[in-house]
């Protein structure tokens, strides 16, 4: 049994004669193609949204690491590296960033020469 199929094998018609189910089908591709892109950007944006959230709760632990920093005892006979911790947060929020921040358009790559004989 053969299935039918979206693009019928029939002769060329011109642009604007074109029969209802000709005129269906592409509007549901169009469809499907427009609910596939958007659930992509939907994707990336919430994705985008999430680290933001993330390097933001960084920040609120970043200043809390300052606060607790601060009210240390200066006695202390074993001492937290605060500076340690502050460095390690700076860098995960900032790795987090960079992310958010980077552009969303494909980046040139160099091509491969490909000839590695002398």
């Amino acid at each position: 049994m053969r299935t039918p199929s979206l693009f019928p094998q029939t002769a060329p018609r011109r642009l604007g004669a074109t029969t209802p189910g000709a005129r269906a089908r592409r509007a549901w591709l169009l469809a499907l193609l427009a609910s596939a892109a958007a659930v992509a950007h939907a994707d990336d944006e919430t994705e985008r949204e999430m680290l933001a959230r993330i390097a933001a709760e960084l920040q609120q632990v970043q200043a809390m690491v300052t606060e607790a920093a601060r009210s240390a005892p200066p006695t202390a006979r074993i001492k937290f590296r605060y500076d340690w911790l502050q460095r390690d947060l700076q860098m995960l929020r900032d790795g987090v960033q960079q992310h958010v921040d980077a552009p969303r358009q494909p980046r040139l790559v160099p091509p491969l020469r490909g000839d590695y004989r002398n």
